[in-house]
């Protein structure tokens, strides 16, 4: 007969497997600085998508960017599909909702996704545009 513990390990690997982990779930969240993201969207054509509510985006927002709210970003998947093979940095005040605007989009198939290091607060330290 088998021992508890192979029971066991087979069981917990069993788990894993079945949990169905995505790339989002095994990929480290990769940070860029407003600097580099900048150049990145300026010279490498990079998509800003700013998930911040609307109140912030009629307040202050970089130049050129995409507003979706995080709220709403797994609904509007769709209108970033052409970007799926874009560099897309992901843009809030502060980059914890960018965090998780970032994981949505790995898990939905985008290959070169960012998190704004510090969000708008840290671009506008850097002294970098906004409108």
């Amino acid at each position: 007969m088998f021992s508890l513990k192979y029971v066991q390990l087979v069981s917990l690997f069993s788990i894993v497997l079945m949990s169905g982990l995505s790339k989002a779930d095994t990929q480290p969240l990769e940070e860029i600085s407003p600097v580099a993201a900048e150049q990145l969207f300026n010279k490498h054509q990079a998509v800003i998508l700013d998930v911040r509510e609307d109140s912030e985006w009629q307040t202050q927002h970089i130049p050129g960017a995409i507003h979706i709210p995080l709220g709403q970003l797994s609904e509007r998947l769709e209108e970033l599909k052409q970007y799926k093979d874009s560099p897309v940095i992901a843009q809030c005040r502060s980059g914890r909702r960018s965090a998780q605007a970032s994981d949505v989009l790995k898990s939905a198939g985008f290959s070169k996704v960012y998190n704004l290091d510090g969000g708008l607060i840290a671009w506008d330290k850097a002294g970098l545009k906004t409108q």
